[in-house]
């Protein structure tokens, strides 16, 4: 099994949602672009701005919450949209 975060050739896209009232979101461009320097690697990463009832409608677990290649980082079951 390919590990899809050390493969070279995979197009990283990275999705953040975060919600209006979030103050994250400086921090978590910081700790992206820091990754992705470490590692290696290039993504095309973008930033939503969302209200609380598109998250909730999303289903999204948390803010922010951080998306690669359309998969949630976020451990299923864990709640907490700020």
């Amino acid at each position: 099994m390919r590990n899809m975060v050390h493969d070279r050739k995979t197009q990283l896209q990275i999705d953040c949602y975060i919600s209006q009232g979030c103050q994250s979101e400086g921090a978590l461009k910081t700790n992206i672009d820091l990754a992705l320097e470490k590692e290696g690697l290039q993504a095309k990463v973008n930033f939503y701005r969302i209200n609380d009832a598109e998250a909730l409608s999303l289903g999204f677990s948390g803010s922010p919450s951080v998306f690669l290649n359309g998969k949630e980082l976020q451990p299923s079951g864990v709640a907490g949209f700020s």
